[in-house]
């Protein structure tokens, strides 16, 4: 799927591809659409291991600074969509309800965000704690995801990841 896209994406094919008959395959998966969730699922499932792996040495993130936490945000995310980015195109851009995908890649991110700065509202220049963790997480998902199509490049040297914390430290933080 990756190399041709969603719509040569066939039951047959994969069938092909496996090395099994294409009843065997449906005994497994009646249909393109749940294949194709299973694989989604797969992939989401994947990525949210390695984010895990992650935000886990943060451990008790409430002893951590707003900088450390972001950072390790950051990294995580630039990670996770470093998990086969073909795939993670495709699935985001060309499959039909990918609004699965994209909900599940947001998912923690959005909750690791919002219970810390809960916590840390004084050390916060903005307001508005909803509004302050959607720009921050649409900003690293919507940078990184770019990056991802236009300079994939970016996603390996960590400037990327630098500049990112500097742009949401600027805005996070009071002076």
């Amino acid at each position: 799927m990756t190399e041709s896209g969603y719509d040569y994406f066939t039951t047959n094919r994969v069938a092909e591809r496996a090395g099994v008959s294409i009843g065997s395959l449906y005994q497994y998966f009646p249909n393109k659409e749940s294949l194709l969730f299973a694989l989604a699922e797969h992939h989401a499932n994947e990525m949210m291991r390695l984010a895990q792996h992650y935000l886990d040495p943060l451990g008790e993130i409430s002893n951590r600074s707003i900088l450390e936490v972001l950072q390790q945000i950051i990294k995580a995310a630039v990670a996770v969509h470093a998990v086969n980015p073909k795939l993670h195109r495709v699935l985001h851009e060309q499959v039909p309800h990918s609004e699965v995908m994209r909900e599940l890649d947001q998912a923690k991110m959005e909750n690791v965000l919002r219970s810390f700065l809960a916590h840390r509202r004084d050390q916060l220049q903005p307001e508005n704690l909803d509004l302050t963790v959607f720009i921050i997480e649409r900003t690293i998902r919507s940078l990184i995801y770019g990056a991802l199509i236009d300079r994939p490049e970016l996603l390996k040297t960590g400037e990327l990841e630098q500049e990112l914390l500097a742009l949401l430290s600027n805005y996070l933080l009071k002076k």
